[in-house]
């Protein structure tokens, strides 16, 4: 026997009284069964997105999502981006994307969650050597790890979500930093000989390694369609380079920074994108890369 989904064209849950009778009293019509649906009933981010049948709470600070009534699915959909790393200096690696991941599925109770959404990590100071990591970001179990900072001179890039990419200094080899399994890729590395540096690592590709004349671009980030509409995000940041000795590393798609191959700063990660930050460069003004990108969180679930 089937089940009722629709009368009239009418969803059958917004049917208040069917032929006389209370719509919640009735089991049946024509011999289908009418089976009621209860919906889940949810608030709480810095903004509400509708598409369709689901509502969507975006998370670009810190709060609380808020499940006052749990319905008959119990279950939300989410994305977690964790703060993107800052790049290095001087002639920096880029900074790591904070970790991602994604997921359908997940039992939730009628209860408050707090929601963290995690900082984009500092750059180095002028001349001080490695970006700071970017901080977690939390909903319910999820935990996400915020990206690696950028090595700085003769440095390693940092492991995080994603990791940082290294520099030499021209007379070491350095490698990438590691990424979280699940929630990245590691940072690009550095050879011997070369005034450049490696990228960061993006959600869906490793940081580019440094060449003899270019310094390695970000890793991509990801696209995701929760909102209805798709946006990419947690891209890698850009490896800086030695002025007037290699090109800059372009960010990663998804918020990473560009590093910088002038006195410029290097580019900083987008907001609420988990980008990472550009690494910066030696040149006649500023050494230091750019900041990481805070993350972001949303949470889906159906509603009707």
């Amino acid at each position: 026997m089937p089940n009722i989904a629709q009368i009239n064209g009418i969803a059958e849950d917004n049917i208040s009284q069917w032929n006389g009778v209370t719509a919640s009293n009735v089991t049946s019509v024509n011999g289908n069964t009418w089976v009621h649906y209860t919906p889940m009933i949810a608030s709480g981010g810095n903004s509400t997105v509708t598409s369709g049948d689901y509502k969507i709470s975006i998370f670009t600070s810190s709060g609380t999502f808020t499940v006052s009534t749990l319905g008959d699915d119990g279950v939300v959909e989410y994305l977690v981006i964790a703060g993107g790393a800052g790049g290095g200096s001087p002639r920096g690696g880029g900074g790591g994307a904070g970790g991602r991941r994604t997921a359908t599925g997940l039992s939730v109770s009628a209860q408050g969650y707090s929601v963290t959404v995690g900082g984009g990590g500092s750059a180095a100071s002028f001349d001080g050597g490695k970006g700071s990591n970017g901080s977690n970001s939390v909903f319910s179990s999820i935990t996400n790890i915020g990206g690696g900072g950028g090595g700085g001179n003769a440095d390693n890039g940092q492991s995080g979500g994603s990791g940082g990419g290294a520099f030499n200094g021209g007379g070491s080899s350095n490698t990438g930093g590691s990424a979280t399994s699940g929630q990245g890729n590691a940072g690009g590395n550095a050879s011997a000989g070369a005034y450049s540096a490696g990228g960061g690592g993006g959600s869906s590709g490793a940081g580019g390694n440094a060449a003899a004349s270019q310094s390695g671009a970000g890793g991509a980030g990801t696209a995701s369609s929760i909102t209805g509409s798709s946006l990419t995000k947690s891209g890698g940041g850009g490896g800086g380079a030695h002025s007037g000795n290699a090109t800059k590393g372009a960010g990663g798609s998804g918020g990473g920074g560009a590093g910088s191959d002038s006195s410029a700063v290097g580019t900083s990660g987008t907001a609420n994108t988990g980008g990472g930050g550009g690494g910066g460069v030696v040149g006649a003004g500023s050494h230091i890369g750019g900041s990481g990108g805070s993350g972001y969180v949303a949470i889906k679930w159906k509603f009707q």
